[in-house]
């Protein structure tokens, strides 16, 4: 994944991604296509009930990199 998110704000972690789109936050999610579906799909509908894109990319690690931390991430949110 290129870095679209390089030098934005961010929020990583289900539980603080789904804290700031109910705050109207959020721009845009990220997340991760191996996370757990059941981790996931609240945010995911969450996100379409407030209008917030949300981005799928290949994989945890790979979100984890572009949001520039050592392990895997389900979802990032970019902050407005």
């Amino acid at each position: 994944m290129n870095s679209p998110i390089a030098g934005v704000s961010l929020v990583v972690g289900i539980r603080q991604t789904i804290r700031a789109v109910e705050q109207n936050k959020v721009g845009r999610i990220y997340v991760a296509n191996d996370a757990e579906s059941r981790v996931v799909e609240p945010l995911i509908q969450l996100c379409k009930a407030k209008g917030v894109e949300v981005i799928f990319v290949d994989s945890r690690e790979a979100l984890g990199k572009a949001a520039g931390i050592e392990r895997g991430a389900s979802a990032i949110a970019v902050l407005r």
